[in-house]
């Protein structure tokens, strides 16, 4: 399904059902180098039970239009705007990684407009390698290799969401060129790297947040620590949110890896 979103082009992928405004919706937010099909198993599932499913490629990305976001706040006035368009009042919101802050950033603004929160792979500060900033700008596709290694946990992964015998790594790799090379004007790569690195206000957000919180983190995730979730945990838990945690025995790329367990999850924590 395409929105027009601030004057763009966007694309929702529905999970294979027609949108229904009426229905309690959810919002899928993937993180850098992808787009809404990191969520496939998830969001149909989702969309065959009950829930208004809106997985987002981000502006700039793939089947979107518009201007690639260069940070955590311009993204969540995107997910604002496109709660809009679809003519959402209210809806939960679940990001992975780079998605988790924006789907953060969001929920603090929107306030009771977001039912419930859920942070994939998350961390606060998200910090990247400057390293690995430089990479993503001048040699993408070495970036591109590091990041598919640190995300996994095993490079021979079990049958996943995309179906038996399909090669994960290789899959992953295949998406990162095609996001790269979907936008000809923004390295979104090292956009997305960047705009991690610099976001500041996620103890303020979580603060201000209305709604329960769900982390799901990766017990050997590489990219984003479990660890590096604490702060995030703790701001929440001090502030008298509803938090729970559902750690799983893989790395970055839960949707992937675990994905049963991933969606599990996400629909126990949507169905409370």
């Amino acid at each position: 399904m395409y929105l027009q979103v601030n004057g763009a082009s966007t694309y929702c992928y529905t999970g294979g059902k027609p949108f229904d405004a009426a229905k309690p919706t959810v919002v899928f937010i993937h993180g850098v180098i992808n787009d809404h099909s990191v969520w496939i198993l998830q969001s149909r599932y989702l969309a065959h039970h009950g829930w208004n499913v809106l997985a987002v490629d981000l502006p700039g990305h793939c089947k979107s239009e518009g201007d690639a976001p260069a940070s955590v706040e311009e993204a969540a006035g995107f997910v604002a705007a496109l709660l809009d368009a679809a003519g959402v009042q209210k809806a939960a919101l679940v990001g992975h990684s780079w998605g988790s802050l924006i789907a953060l950033e969001s929920a603090a603004r929107l306030k009771e407009r977001v039912s419930h929160l859920v942070l994939v792979g998350t961390a606060y500060p998200m910090k990247v390698s400057p390293a690995l900033i430089e990479a993503s700008l001048n040699e993408p596709e070495k970036a591109l290799t590091m990041v598919n290694v640190f995300s996994r946990s095993t490079l021979a992964a079990p049958p996943s969401a995309l179906g038996p015998g399909t090669w994960v790594y290789g899959s992953s790799m295949a998406l990162g060129r095609r996001v790269l090379r979907s936008n000809a004007r923004v390295n979104v790569f090292h956009r997305g790297f960047v705009a991690c690195d610099r976001y500041a206000g996620g103890e303020e957000a979580m603060a201000q947040i209305t709604c329960p919180v769900l982390f799901v983190l990766g017990g050997q995730d590489q990219m984003t620590n479990p660890k590096a979730a604490q702060l995030l945990v703790q701001t929440a838990r001090t502030a008298g949110k509803a938090v729970s945690i559902a750690t799983l025995p893989v790395g970055h790329h839960q949707m992937t890896e675990t994905p049963d367990a991933t969606l599990f999850a996400i629909r126990d924590f949507l169905n409370r």
